[in-house]
């Protein structure tokens, strides 16, 4: 079995759904007015502490964990979805670093401790949010924010569970 304690990760959270341009129409209602959705907020990056695992040889041969994108808005006022929260396990012990491996993150020393490491960004409106008294058919939406991104380090601490302690032999 191989062991590593120490490794360079990229996190990418999702970025956010546009909004929708999108107008009401029905049989006997000729000019229905604006109903497009917002897009749904990006997927956020998590490291979680678990149990059952001892090195870090998973994070060594895929550094790469980008989160999924909002859903778009559509017609009829549909928001769309949020997308999932993207968790990376570690063992416990684990600790995060910023990309110039001083600054410290987190320090993941119990079970199920859950750092947030890049937010997801926010949906964009849809052209319902943009309609006023002397505008009553906007043609304009917001594109969804991007996602955050960022390189860290995870350094996993070796606690031992004993000590030998006497005079050194050579014989």
């Amino acid at each position: 079995m191989k062991f590593l304690d120490q490794c360079k990760v990229y996190v990418k959270s999702g970025g956010g759904g546009d909004g929708c341009v999108s107008f009401r129409r029905e049989k006997f209602i000729p000019f229905g007015g604006p109903d497009g959705g917002d897009g749904g907020r990006g997927g956020d990056v998590i490291i979680e502490a678990v149990e059952g695992l001892n090195t870090l040889i998973d994070y060594r041969y895929l550094q790469h964990h980008k989160a999924e994108r909002g859903i778009h808005g559509m017609g009829a006022n549909r928001t769309g979805s949020d997308a999932p929260t993207l968790v990376l396990k570690v063992p416990v012990g684990t600790q995060v670093f910023e990309e110039d491996q001083e600054t410290l993150i987190a320090d993941l020393d119990k079970l199920g401790d859950r750092v947030l490491l890049a937010k997801g960004g926010s949906g964009g409106w849809g052209n319902t949010k943009f309609k006023s008294s002397t505008n009553q058919a906007p043609r304009r939406f917001n594109p969804g924010h991007d996602g955050e991104e960022r390189w860290i380090w995870l350094r996993l601490k070796l606690i031992a569970d004993a000590g030998l302690l006497g005079m050194p032999n050579a014989g």
